[in-house]
């Protein structure tokens, strides 16, 4: 192997390649069995997508785990986050999460959460992908007979998820004066999601909802936003709701069909939390728009930035003892609600804003003032060799770039942690300013990588 697979988010692959095949996936269980059995993991609860790959991935997952002797609950598909919760509920040693999240439903990943529902540190991460090196260089062992794990099935996981989630609406509020668009990207939440609005008495439009395994994130979610702005306009709605793939991410729209992201809905709740009280900062990313650090200082509310990835949020947020933090794409935390970003735990609050407000999504936003920004995406392997952001060429186009900007606006190059992409941001005062200067730094990394 002789490289890290764990990325921001778990690992991720293209199906039927490798680390994303069945021996793969049998090692890998493996691995986190011998490390976290010997933390005195006893059982581990294992959820899933609505990939077609998912009933491939985890079989193996399972068979893995119990040749290292740790038992398996399978839950079926569910939300990453409620697998995050049930793993705590449960009292489970450890979750794994069978998703690539956003991506197509020809890839697929697999993200693990110790104890409690946090997820893996790095020191973890290091000693799974050790053993990983051992059992693919042939040194997989299995426990005697009498030590095997078991395998059960978890019946009642997603009416004990949708309780959680209808809990996170505070007091005794209902969604009875609203009418929501939900828009579950053919995903995991796609039966608990509408589910958990309407029993809070809203009327709740799904679209999207209709997995076949191979639907998921396709034109629609989080990621894809045109066909719920238009439907939350043809249905005359007040807000639309837009969960990703394994639903840990949260877009919304208001019901002018105007996209809501992360960062306004996090400028949105933490104006509500410090109203009630909460003194702590806020941890935004590095692709956290300049408007929101902007609009957070205006609040008097201390802002810093992690790498991109809510496992880099949640570090900062523990280091720092805050407990609020999020990222542009919707990974929205809050440490009193949830473990991990969850979609439908964070739409919950963002209703309470509006109902405690008495605002619509569209006005409650308006406290903050983003700066045009541009992200244009550019193909590449690593390993092929050149490494396009350490070329002077590319320096030197980025240093122009700044200097052109000046105070008022930023670049940002990275390579993605769950794709194989180089990242260009490129804020600035106008839209066409930002296009522009992100073009011109795509343009001059294309000449490296073909």
């Amino acid at each position: 192997m002789n490289r890290q697979l764990f990325g921001t988010d778990g690992i991720r692959g293209r199906v039927g390649k490798f680390p994303m095949t069945p021996d793969f996936a049998m090692k890998l269980g493996w691995a986190a069995g011998q490390v976290l059995g010997a933390e005195g993991v006893r059982e581990v609860l294992i959820g899933k997508d609505t990939r077609a790959s998912g009933y491939l991935l985890e079989s193996a997952l399972e068979a893995g785990f119990s040749s290292a002797g740790v038992n398996v609950a399978l839950v079926g598909p569910l939300p990453t986050p409620a697998v995050a919760y049930l793993t705590s509920t449960f009292r489970a040693d450890a979750g794994v999460v069978i998703s690539a999240s956003h991506n197509p439903f020809y890839d697929n990943g697999i993200k693990i959460f110790a104890k409690g529902g946090f997820k893996l540190n790095d020191v973890q991460e290091q000693e799974i992908e050790r053993y990983l090196q051992i059992a693919l260089d042939g040194g997989m062992t299995c426990v005697d007979s009498e030590r095997l794990g078991k395998a059960r099935r978890v019946d009642d996981a997603t009416g004990r998820y949708t309780e959680y989630c209808k809990a996170a609406l505070p007091g005794n509020l209902s969604l009875d004066s609203f009418k929501i668009v939900v828009d579950c990207a053919n995903g995991a939440a796609y039966k608990v999601a509408p589910a958990v609005y309407r029993e809070l008495g809203a009327k709740v439009i799904a679209i999207h909802a209709t997995p076949d395994g191979f639907n998921i994130n396709e034109q629609c979610g989080a990621t894809s936003m045109q066909s719920l702005c238009e439907a939350v306009v043809s249905h005359g709605a007040d807000l639309g709701i837009a969960l990703d793939g394994d639903a840990d991410r949260l877009m919304m729209v208001d019901h002018t069909g105007t996209i809501v992201d992360g960062d306004e809905l996090l400028y949105l709740l933490t104006r509500q939390a410090k109203a009630n009280g909460y003194a702590g900062g806020v941890v935004g990313t590095q692709m956290s728009n300049l408007g929101l650090e902007q609009a957070l200082d205006a609040l008097g509310v201390p802002f810093l930035r992690a790498k991109v990835g809510d496992r880099y949020v949640m570090e900062q947020l523990e280091a720092n003892g805050w407990r609020i933090g999020g990222e542009t794409s919707g990974h929205l935390i809050n440490l009193d609600h949830a473990s991990t970003g969850d979609a439908i735990v964070a739409s919950m609050q963002v209703l309470a804003c509006l109902i405690a407000q008495g605002l619509s999504l569209s006005d409650a936003k308006q406290g903050i003032e983003k700066l045009p920004q541009t992200l244009v995406n550019v193909s590449y392997q690593a390993g092929q060799g050149i490494d396009p952001l350490i070329q002077p060429a590319v320096k030197e186009m980025v240093g122009a770039v700044e200097n052109e900007l000046g105070p008022d606006g930023r670049v940002l190059l990275r390579k993605s942690g769950t794709e194989p992409l180089i990242r260009v941001m490129v804020e600035a005062t106008n839209a066409e300013t930002a296009e522009a200067s992100a073009s011109k730094i795509a343009e001059q990394i294309r000449h490296f990588v073909g």
